[in-house]
């Protein structure tokens, strides 16, 4: 949370921010850990994470900072794939998800696309 009371990336006032698993019914985004999630998207792997109760701010370090200490939580965490997996799949472009950072995220969706393209156009050739 920033000193103007509104929680950075997400906008919202702090009284407004959603409590953990807060869930809407209605097919939108789903709020857990703070985390605007597609809807649908599994998020139960969080309660086993290493980073559950950890500062949050070790994780989104400014830029340029280290990642070294984050990236560490994370090394021996148990769900590091999900957490890495969840960040993928909901396209999340700050932080250290799964022990990688923005980057690194970067270049495994890039070489995901590039597969699928790949795949697609030899499905067309058949």
């Amino acid at each position: 949370m920033n000193h103007s009371g509104v929680i950075p990336l997400l906008g919202l006032p702090h009284g407004d921010f959603p409590h953990r698993g807060d869930v809407q019914a209605s097919g939108k985004a789903a709020v857990t850990m703070g985390i605007i999630a597609k809807p649908n998207l599994d998020t139960d792997w969080k309660d086993y994470s290493n980073c559950l109760g950890v500062d949050p701010d070790l994780f989104f370090p400014e830029r340029g900072a280290s990642t070294r200490e984050a990236k560490e939580v994370c090394r021996s965490c148990v769900v590091q794939n999900d957490c890495l997996e969840y960040a993928l799949q909901n396209g999340e472009k700050f932080g250290i998800w799964g022990g990688m950072s923005e980057r690194e995220r970067r270049r495994i969706r890039r070489q995901r696309a590039l597969e699928r393209q790949a795949a697609e156009r030899a499905a067309e050739a058949v």
